[in-house]
């Protein structure tokens, strides 16, 4: 399976070289680049990152990347979004005083609740929203139910849209761990660190393309 033009965004932040590895690993052309023609040309966009999501947003202004992403993406073209590349599709965040976002997504990004340990860390179970039968053929296609995936986050996502929702996790208290939206697909947990079952969803972006 060889699919090409894969644009992981680069914009300072993040994992991106693991990212890269992963989708290399399953076969696919994946290129790291913050190249406007090569993202225009390119057949699907992967924005990852780990960090602050000011300095997120911040980044992708500075590099010409903002507005790139949104035209891209309001013409269709499928995008992933992991971890922090997931929250910066929403339309403002808490942390460090109020940050807007991508928007893409209507919703806010918000601390945990007190009393669970910050950052949420490690392996945790996703729980596949049952009302919709659609993702076990699609981004969840050969992903058992309570399938473990690696997470390193201290803020989780609160869609005004629940019916978005793709996956749930509990943490202290349920939060949206992955969503899907036409042709936006994001998870919170990091598939590029998640073995095998990871590499299943990178697999099913890809076939979804």
């Amino acid at each position: 399976m060889t699919v090409k033009n894969i644009a992981i965004i680069d914009y300072g932040l993040g994992n991106l070289h693991s990212v890269s590895h992963a989708f290399k690993t399953i076969g696919a052309d994946a290129v790291i680049t913050a190249d406007t023609a090569t993202i225009k040309n390119c057949r699907a966009i992967v924005l990852p990152g780990v960090g602050a999501f000011y300095r997120g947003i911040e980044n992708l202004k500075a590099a010409g990347l903002f507005d790139l992403l949104l035209t891209e993406t309001k013409k269709g073209k499928p995008f992933l979004g992991i971890c922090l590349g997931f929250q910066l599709l929403f339309t403002r965040s808490e942390e460090h005083g109020i940050s807007p976002g991508l928007d893409l997504i209507a919703g806010d990004v918000s601390r945990f609740s007190p009393g669970v340990k910050i950052p949420h860390m490690g392996w945790n179970q996703i729980k596949i929203n049952p009302a919709r039968p659609e993702l076990r053929d699609g981004i969840f296609k050969g992903i058992p139910e309570e399938s473990y995936f690696y997470f390193v986050h201290s803020y989780r996502v609160i869609p005004q849209d629940l019916r978005i929702t793709a996956a749930t996790t509990t943490y202290g208290e349920e939060f949206v761990s992955a969503i899907t939206k036409e042709n936006l697909y994001a998870t919170q947990f990091h598939p590029e660190r998640s073995g095998m079952r990871g590499l299943q969803i990178l697999k099913n972006f890809i076939n979804l393309i």
